[in-house]
């Protein structure tokens, strides 16, 4: 991780859960964050708690649906910041409703958050990375739901499945577009964990969200943070292409 020190990262859905957990790890290692967020108030006090650790966290206010925002946040970035180094595309949404039953606008949130924001972002990286000619990495946060088709009620009904298999695939479309140019030093890696502890579930409307984890085997947010913080102390030689990090007896 050393490397990165001084080193600019984009954090998407960095207020809460899993994206705030990553935007600590990353500031605590001395990275610049710029952290994208529909609740800057949250981004903010995150920030405020951060002072005094090696790097340090931006708040912007993105709602990464939006693509005009989401390239406005990377234009900033490139004006103040001169260029992103690494991309945690995060921001992921779920709800409880069967595709056969679901209204096209909840279909469209989850596919533009889950799959479409991801691919701009992604897009907008790259070619930052590239148009310096610098070592760049990207994160993709998965799901192992993006693996295998749940019986978990809810997940199994969900356009959320289909959606995070399309991470699985773009994430392995983009490795092998980079693959194609031999100058190439951007790794991409897509992290695949099972049921983490964070709010994405009550956000979803899940029934009995509040309850689900208590006897549910499930990970911390520190798990992810753990293999994000792996994946980039590895040699520029190797490239990790998944993760799957499943905590003990789950049966999915």
């Amino acid at each position: 991780m050393d490397r990165w020190a001084g080193k600019v990262a984009v954090v998407t859905g960095a207020s809460s859960g899993i994206g705030a957990a990553i935007v600590e790890g990353l500031v605590e290692a001395g990275v610049q964050v710029v952290g994208l967020a529909r609740r800057l108030e949250k981004l903010q006090a995150l920030a405020a708690s951060l002072e005094g650790t090696p790097g340090k966290l931006y708040p912007r206010k993105c709602d990464v649906r939006k693509e005009e925002e989401l390239l406005d946040a990377f234009k900033w970035v490139k004006a103040e910041l001169g260029g992103v180094d690494i991309l945690v595309n995060n921001a992921g949404i779920s709800n409880s409703k069967k595709i056969i039953d679901a209204d096209v606008d909840s279909l469209r949130s989850i596919l533009e958050v889950n799959v479409l924001a991801m691919a701009i972002a992604t897009r907008e990286a790259v070619a930052s990375m590239k148009s310096r000619d610098v070592e760049g990495y990207i994160v993709n946060i998965n799901s192992v739901t993006g693996h295998i088709i749940p019986t978990f009620d809810g997940f199994a009904s969900s356009i959320y499945v289909p959606s995070k298999h399309a991470v699985t695939a773009l994430t392995e479309t983009v490795r092998m577009e980079l693959a194609t140019d031999p100058k190439n030093k951007i790794k991409i890696t897509s992290i695949s964990p099972g049921f983490v502890e964070t709010d994405i579930m009550q956000a979803g409307d899940f029934p009995n969200a509040d309850k689900f984890f208590q006897s549910t085997p499930h990970l911390d947010v520190k798990d992810v943070v753990n293999a994000v913080s792996y994946v980039l102390g590895t040699r520029n030689i190797v490239q990790v292409t998944e993760i799957i990090i499943r905590p003990g007896g789950e049966s999915t």
